[in-house]
C-alpha cells in the first residue's frame, strides 16, 4: 500500500478524508462503516483513511464505554486494512502503546488533551509512522510550533496538525478559523475536525453534549479556508453510538455533504 502521506502530497487538488466511528464498537460494525465510507470517498476521488479508537481513555464518566481494548482493536484495524484496502488511524494515549500500535496502523493520532506530552510525541515520531496531533483546546495555534519542534527533534517527518476547537468558558468550544492558516504555516498538512469541534464538553454531566447540526456549516468554512484534510466521526445510527453520540455525523448524509465540500473546494482553488 502506498504511504498515505505520499498520496496526500500528490493529491493537493482535493482534501483528504479521515472518517469512521468514534470507537470500535464491534468488528462487524467497524468493517461495515469502513466499507461504506471508503466507497463514498472513492466515488468522489478523495484520499481516505479509516478512523476508529480501540480505547477512549478520556471519557467523561467511569461508566462510559471505552472500547474493545488494544489487542482486539488492533486485530479489527488490521482486518480492515486487509479486507477494505484502506489505511487506518487510531489514538494512542501512553508511550508504551506505540510499538504495538505502530505495527498495524498507518497514522498514530495524539489526542488533544495529550498534545504536549513530550514522551508520547517522541515515541510516536520515533515509530516512523505518520503522526496526527490534535491541537489542545487550551492552546493558541501558534503554540503548536512547539509540538512540531518536539516531533522534528525526534526525527518525525510525516506530520499532520488538526484543529478541533478551543475552550470558550465552561462546556463550550469555538473554532478560530485563523488557526488553520497559522498552523499550515509550519509546513505540514492541516486538518479540520468537523465533529469534535462542535462538542459541548461535559455538557450532559456524565457525558459530552454537542451541536451536530452545525457540522456542515463549519466544514464549509474550513474548506473555504484551504484545509488539506477533513476529519469526521461518522456513524450509521449516531443516536445509538457508544461514544460521541451527539456529534457523530450520519452516514446517510455523508456523500451529500462531501459532494458539496468538493465543489466548494474547486471554487476556492480557481
Amino acid at each position: 500500500m502506498t504511504n498515505f502521506y505520499q498520496t496526500i502530497q500528490q493529491r493537493s487538488d482535493v482534501f483528504f478524508l479521515i472518517a469512521g466511528p468514534c470507537v470500535i464498537e464491534s468488528e462487524t460494525h467497524a468493517l461495515k462503516m469502513a466499507e461504506a465510507i471508503s466507497a463514498i470517498a472513492a466515488t468522489l476521488k478523495l484520499p481516505y483513511v479509516f478512523k476508529a479508537s480501540y480505547d477512549k481513555a478520556n471519557r467523561s464518566s467511569i461508566n462510559s464505554f471505552r472500547g474493545v481494548g488494544l489487542e482486539e482493536g488492533l486485530r479489527v484495524l488490521e482486518k480492515i486494512k486487509a479486507e477494505i484496502g484502506v489505511p487506518v488511524l487510531t489514538d494512542i494515549h501512553e508511550s508504551h502503546q506505540v510499538a504495538a500500535v505502530a505495527e498495524v496502523v498507518d497514522v498514530l493520532q495524539i489526542p488533544a488533551f495529550l498534545c504536549r506530552q513530550t514522551d508520547l510525541l517522541i515515541a510516536a515520531a520515533e515509530s516512523g509512522r505518520i503522526v496526527n496531533v490534535k491541537k489542545g483546546q487550551f492552546l493558541a495555534p501558534w503554540e503548536m510550533r512547539n509540538v512540531v519542534n518536539k516531533i522534528e527533534a525526534a526525527g518525525g517527518k510525516e506530520l499532520m496538525l488538526t484543529e478541533r476547537g478551543s475552550s470558550f468558558g465552561y462546556n463550550n468550544l469555538v473554532v478560530d478559523m485563523r488557526s488553520l492558516p497559522i498552523m499550515r504555516g509550519f509546513g505540514y498538512p492541516v486538518v479540520y475536525d468537523a465533529t469534535h469541534s462542535l462538542q459541548l464538553p461535559g455538557g450532559l454531566g456524565e457525558a459530552t453534549a454537542g451541536m451536530a447540526e452545525y457540522i456542515p456549516n463549519l466544514a464549509c468554512a474550513a474548506v473555504a479556508c484551504g484545509i488539506d484534510g477533513l476529519f469526521m466521526e461518522v456513524h450509521d445510527d449516531p443516536a445509538q453510538a457508544l461514544s460521541d453520540a451527539t456529534t457523530q455525523f450520519p452516514l446517510e448524509k455523508l456523500e451529500e455533504l462531501l459532494t458539496k465540500l468538493t465543489k466548494l473546494q474547486a471554487i476556492t482553488k480557481e
